[in-house]
């Protein structure tokens, strides 16, 4: 961990540069590609909130809102209200004109929660944090995330998040930490919550993280240079892979790659 990292600047001069979906995905392989990525993440996390009856009518928080990805997926499950938090003042901002009839609140979900009208406790039936908690780098913090947004949720609520979920042990840099599944899994018992499901975000499309192999890395890294290369070829890329992400995310129960968690409070 680097103790001299900024998460809030560092995302305000992220965004600042590209207030987008590749701005806020896998930056360096550009819109095209993260365009087909995020197609898979709608799919992968409707298909969730479907399965578990999740959504409809329900008071639902967003963590990470970023460009407001999710807030429109929430809204097509019906949810009764959404409200957003954001590290950043950009991204609040321009979220709080995209989506005037929603609450944007601006705060660290790692860190002591501000007193704010929008934030009480135990008022919301779930709360998404999708590709957001791997961005904690303080460990203290991340484990602080699960305790805060325990508080946030009425009994039996529901958590659905995204991480890398690793096998093996802890991987870091600057902006991100793969965590082992088992210091996951204590970082949420010890905050109240049921672990119910865990499912594929990506099989193929996306960086290998829980793996040792260093070939499967390699060959990944070859497999979409040229998306990083030349943006055009993204989409290709993207299109070629996308029918094989649909059927695999829908069939395998592990993944090399990125998982979406169920859980719910106890």
């Amino acid at each position: 961990m680097s103790d001299s990292f900024d998460v809030r600047t560092y995302w305000e001069r992220r965004l600042g540069q590209e207030y987008s979906l590749a701005g806020v995905g896998y930056q360096r392989l550009g819109r095209h590609y993260n365009a087909w990525m995020y197609r898979v993440r709608a799919r992968v996390f409707d298909r969730v909130l479907h399965h578990h009856g999740i959504g409809p009518g329900s008071n639902v928080l967003d963590i990470g809102s970023g460009t407001g990805f999710y807030i429109e997926r929430w809204q097509a499950a019906g949810a009764r209200s959404v409200t957003g938090v954001d590290i950043t003042d950009l991204a609040v901002q321009a979220l709080r004109t995209r989506y005037p009839t929603h609450r944007f609140v601006q705060a660290d979900i790692s860190t002591t929660l501000p007193d704010h009208d929008a934030l009480p406790p135990a008022s919301f039936e779930a709360v998404s944090a999708i590709d957001v908690l791997f961005h904690i780098v303080d460990d203290d913090g991340y484990r602080r995330a699960f305790v805060n947004i325990a508080s946030l949720l009425k009994p039996g609520g529901w958590l659905i998040w995204s991480d890398n979920f690793l096998r093996h042990g802890t991987e870091r840099v600057e902006h991100q930490v793969s965590r082992s599944l088992a210091e996951s899994e204590g970082a949420l018992r010890d905050a109240g919550f049921e672990i119910v499901a865990r499912v594929p975000m990506f099989v193929l499309m996306n960086y290998p993280s829980d793996t040792r192999s260093r070939l499967a890395r390699l060959a990944w890294t070859a497999m979409v240079a040229p998306s990083a290369l030349v943006a055009p070829l993204g989409w290709v890329l993207g299109a070629a892979l996308y029918p094989f992400e649909r059927w695999l995310t829908a069939t395998l129960t592990e993944s090399p790659t990125t998982e979406i968690m169920i859980c719910r409070k106890l």
